[in-house]
C-alpha cells in the first residue's frame, strides 16, 4: 500500500512539474489554449488590388511614409532574387495597412480593418475624360502578382467577389487598377469573381448589348452585389459606380452608360456569387 500512495505522489509531482501540451507560461500567468471556440473567423475578408501611379522610388517612399501603407507593392518589372521575383512586404499581414480609404464592400465599411492590400507599380493613365488612357501591366508583374494573390486567398478562404478592385470599395474617388487589370484571366486560374458567359446571355434575353436599361434598376444589381448605393447620389455618382463595375467585368466599354449587357452582368454574378 505505501508503495503504490508513494507511485502516486511521485506522478503527481511530475504532473505538476511538467507542461502539458496547450499550457503555455507567461508572466504572472500561465495560458489555457485547448479549448478554442468554434465561433471564431479570420480578420482577414477581403483582398483588395492598387496600382501606385507613381515610379518605384516614388512609390517605396509614399508607402513607407506616415501616410499610406499598404501590405505588399510589386515593381513593374521585378527584380530576380535567387531566380524569383522580388516582392516587398511592407506591412505584416497581422497588422492593419492604410490602404483602402474611406470604403465600402457588401455591406462593411472600414475596409482596411479587415482587408490586406497589394500595390502594383503602375504609371496610372495620362490625360482626361475621353482621351484618358491607362497603362498596361507587365507579363512579368502579373506573373508574381498570380502566386501571392492564390496564397492570401488560401490563407484566409477569401471569397471569389471579395477580391476587389480599389475602384469597387471606392468608385467615387478611385478608378485603380483601372480597365487594364487582367481580371478575367485571373478568374480562369481561380482567383476572384468573374461571370459565366452563358448566364450573361441567358440574362441579356435577346436584347443587343448597349440596349439602354434603367439606370436605378441597374444601381440596384449592384447594390445588391457589393457597391455602396446610396439614396440622393446625383447622375454624375451614379455613372462612377456603374464605371467601376464595368471596369472590372465589361473593361471593352466602361463609361459608365447603364445597358443590357452590364445589367445582364450583374445578374450573372449575383445567381452566381449571391447578394452581400
Amino acid at each position: 500500500m505505501f508503495s503504490r500512495m508513494m507511485a502516486l505522489g511521485l506522478s503527481l509531482i511530475a504532473v505538476g512539474c511538467s507542461q502539458p501540451s496547450g499550457i503555455i507560461d507567461k508572466p504572472g500567468y500561465r495560458l489555457e489554449t485547448r479549448l478554442p471556440a468554434e465561433s471564431q473567423f479570420s480578420r482577414i475578408k477581403i483582398l483588395v488590388i492598387h496600382y501606385t501611379a507613381d515610379d518605384l522610388p516614388g512609390s517605396l517612399k509614399t508607402l513607407t511614409g506616415p501616410q499610406v501603407s499598404a501590405h505588399y507593392l510589386i515593381p513593374d518589372r521585378p527584380p530576380q532574387s535567387a531566380g524569383k521575383p522580388l516582392i516587398w512586404q511592407l506591412v505584416p499581414e497581422d497588422k492593419l495597412a492604410w490602404h483602402a480609404g474611406v470604403s465600402f464592400w457588401r455591406g462593411a465599411t472600414r475596409i482596411n480593418d479587415t482587408s490586406i492590400g497589394i500595390e502594383l507599380e503602375n504609371p496610372g493613365f495620362s490625360g482626361q475624360g475621353a482621351s484618358r488612357r491607362f497603362y498596361p501591366f507587365s507579363p512579368s508583374q502579373l506573373a508574381a502578382l498570380e502566386p501571392l494573390m492564390k496564397e492570401i486567398i488560401d490563407r484566409y478562404q477569401i471569397a471569389p467577389q471579395n477580391v476587389v478592385a480599389h475602384g469597387d470599395i471606392a468608385p467615387q474617388r478611385k478608378v485603380d487598377p483601372g480597365p487594364l487589370f487582367p481580371w478575367q484571366q485571373l478568374a480562369q486560374r481561380g482567383i476572384g469573381a468573374w461571370p459565366d458567359p452563358a448566364r450573361v446571355t441567358f440574362w441579356l434575353a435577346g436584347r443587343a448589348p448597349f440596349d439602354p436599361v434603367d439606370s436605378d434598376r441597374l444601381l440596384t444589381l449592384l447594390d445588391r452585389y457589393g457597391y455602396q448605393v446610396t439614396p440622393g447620389l446625383n447622375t454624375e455618382q451614379k455613372k462612377r459606380i456603374i464605371s467601376a463595375f464595368q471596369m472590372h467585368f465589361r473593361p471593352a466599354d466602361y463609361r459608365g452608360q447603364a445597358d443590357a449587357q452590364t445589367e445582364a452582368i450583374a445578374q450573372a454574378l449575383l445567381e452566381k456569387y449571391g447578394q452581400d
